[in-house]
């Protein structure tokens, strides 16, 4: 299919009276697709059109509200009483945004905190700063990082890693404890 002169000037005319790509395409026919006219539109640079014809303004919906009790004809009473009970809408708050890992307060109810573990005490004088830390003690952190009270175990680490037996347990679970 090529562009001819006539199909160009047919193009411009139905797109300015505010046709869609689709309802071009088949005016023209001869195969000629939907993307085909958008593309052509493109390289011509025809960007202001008409209001498109057939499309109404819509209106908006009403806000939601309780509807009715439905009423089915029906000789069993038990029918009639089952539909007549009112539908309850639920709202949903408007949110923006990426939310696929958001944690609703109703999801935050439900989740599993494991509880906590006894902490090892560890006496003042054996408490290091992140200064005092080398390869053979414990670097688990203890309190809070922007508080002076902030410190590491300190304790004589394992070869396998880079925490005491205790804080060992606690960063490594077994497959077993975490499916509980």
């Amino acid at each position: 299919m090529g562009w001819t002169d006539e199909r160009v000037e047919l193009l411009k005319k139905l797109w300015m009276e505010g046709l869609s790509a689709s309802q071009i395409a088949a005016e023209l026919g001869d195969g000629v697709t939907r993307n085909a006219v958008i593309g052509k539109v493109h390289r011509l640079k025809l960007s202001a059109r008409a209001k498109p014809t057939n499309t109404a303004p819509r209106a908006r919906p009403a806000a939601a509200r309780p509807s009715a009790p439905r009423r089915v004809a029906s000789a069993s009473s038990s029918v009639s009483q089952m539909s007549a009970k009112p539908r309850i809408s639920m709202s949903r708050p408007q949110v923006m945004g990426a939310t696929a890992l958001a944690v609703t307060p109703e999801m935050d109810a439900q989740l599993y905190v494991a509880p906590a573990a006894a902490e090892l005490f560890i006496p003042e004088d054996k408490r290091l700063n992140l200064l005092q830390l080398n390869e053979h003690t414990c670097k688990w952190p203890i309190g809070d990082p922007l508080s002076k009270d902030f410190y590491f175990c300190g304790q004589h680490s394992l070869e396998t890693g880079p925490y005491c037996d205790f804080h060992s347990r606690r960063a490594y679970h077994q497959m077993d404890r975490k499916r509980r």
